[in-house]
């Protein structure tokens, strides 16, 4: 099997050791290095053990032949653009199984019109995780809010919308939201 396990592990900035200390029981910085060479076979088990230090899907790992990668010309920082040291390949955006799409037709906020947004649904325990982000929840008669989720009282979710002078609004215990995780746009 031929594995992206290098590719992601440097993308990530992370070092054989920072990768062998991350995986649930803890291995060796050798055993990572025999598994991204393909001088030790890389098991299911294994894959999944990476995959969860590197924080990423197991399927990220593998390289498939009609999969495409992107290869990166430069890193950009705050000093500039610089060439990377090494060849880094760049896998394409993923969604991941129950992930919302918003595709926006209107420029609002910080969204340009043809944007996509990938969001996160979560249930009613989670919403504590998106304070401070940008969420979609569902209202009655099949409309929705988009805004910023600002602060939470009990079952009262109090959003910002994003539009300029908009007022906050109060949406009362929401079956589920959907937390803003990925942001596709075109340039």
């Amino acid at each position: 099997m031929i594995t992206a396990i290098r590719e992601v592990r440097r993308a990530k900035g992370m070092t054989l050791d920072d990768v062998a200390k991350a995986c649930e029981p803890p291995t060796t910085a050798q055993t990572i290095g025999r598994l991204e060479t393909g001088t030790r076979t890389v098991s299911v088990g294994w894959l999944n053990r990476i995959a969860a230090a590197l924080g990423v899907e197991a399927a990220d790992l593998v390289k498939l032949p009609d999969h495409a990668e992107l290869p990166v010309a430069a890193l950009l920082a705050a000093d500039g653009a610089h060439a990377p040291t090494h060849p880094i390949l760049l896998p394409p955006p993923r969604a991941v199984g129950g992930t919302l799409g918003i595709a926006v037709t209107g420029g609002i906020g910080d969204y340009r019109s043809g944007d996509t947004i990938w969001c996160e649904p979560l249930a009613p325990e989670a919403f504590a995780g998106a304070l401070n982000r940008d969420v979609l929840v569902p209202r009655p008669g099949g409309r929705f809010l988009f805004g910023r989720l600002i602060g939470r009282e009990g079952d009262r979710l109090q959003i910002l919308p994003l539009g300029a002078g908009q007022r906050q609004q109060v949406i009362t215990d929401p079956p589920w939201i959907a937390r803003a995780t990925t942001l596709i746009r075109a340039l």
